[in-house]
């Protein structure tokens, strides 16, 4: 799946998204990824990227850039190529619950059920 929007004034943004699956021998792989980009009226450009392999924690990058393409430093994700883990145990249980789930169905499914 991927959408893509943007609009121009003093400022533009885009968006892009996309997500895959597959089941491999039994074995459920899948990948999911995003990006936001922002640039500001004063020429720079703020992108961020999530992305997450499936029964695994996301994984976020802020990067900003001036109207030149050169990175800046300091900027609001606390460093210019700083990755956050944003998962949490809970979530992470709650992700191996449905996939779990997931796969009984498929199963089902695979059995003629």
């Amino acid at each position: 799946m991927s959408s893509n929007q943007s609009f121009s004034s003093s400022a533009s943004y885009s968006y892009s998204s996309s997500s895959s699956r597959s089941n491999n021998n039994g074995q459920a792989t899948g990948q999911a990824s995003m990006q936001q980009t922002y640039t500001d009226p004063s020429g720079n450009t703020h992108v961020k990227t999530s992305n997450q392999a499936l029964g695994q924690p996301v994984v976020q990058d802020s990067r900003s850039y001036d109207a030149q393409g050169q990175e800046l430093a300091g900027t609001t994700s606390g460093g210019s190529s700083r990755i956050t883990d944003v998962s949490d145990s809970e979530q992470a249980k709650r992700d191996a619950e449905y996939e779990e789930r997931m796969e009984d169905e498929y199963a089902k499914r695979e059995g003629g059920a």
